[in-house]
């Protein structure tokens, strides 16, 4: 069996002043190029998760449709894919697990809009969010982001 040495009690492992400092630095020039480039963009990425909340929402509803022949009403409002609504016209079908666990807000806290049929798209139902400003119209992150094609 061969014998092992053991290293002696004295010597120490781990990583030298400089080392540190290298990682140090390199984290700061990281730091310096990324962080301006994300904290630029949070509305951005906000419109990004409205987006993809709508086309969620927008599946919801279409389940919904496929189960009670028709899309909730503008009365029974995107409430109807959370709770049973008890407006008419009453749902034939409606999923006793609901078809959202609840209603969602937009990224900057504003209740997503919902009309049936929809001014945009008057065939269906339109799905949006006021975006920024959490008003209607506005240009750029301020606009309605919405289930219509722009």
């Amino acid at each position: 069996m061969p014998i092992r040495r053991l290293a002696p009690l004295n010597a120490q492992r781990g990583f030298t002043l400089i080392e540190i400092m290298v990682v140090v630095v390199i984290l700061g020039v990281l730091g310096a190029l990324v962080l301006p480039n994300v904290m630029n963009r949070p509305d951005q990425a906000k419109a990004t998760a409205a987006r993809a909340d709508i086309q969620s929402i927008a599946t919801a509803l279409e389940i919904y449709r496929l189960d009670n022949a028709r899309y909730p009403s503008t009365g029974q409002g995107l409430e109807a894919l959370a709770k049973q609504p008890t407006l008419a016209p009453l749902p034939r079908n409606w999923s006793p697990q609901g078809y959202l666990k609840s209603v969602p807000v937009d990224p900057w806290g504003t209740p997503y809009q919902y009309l049936n049929p929809g001014l945009k798209s008057p065939e269906s139902y339109d799905l949006y969010s006021y975006g920024a400003d959490g008003q209607a119209g506005g240009e750029g992150l301020d606009a309605e982001i919405g289930n219509w094609a722009d």
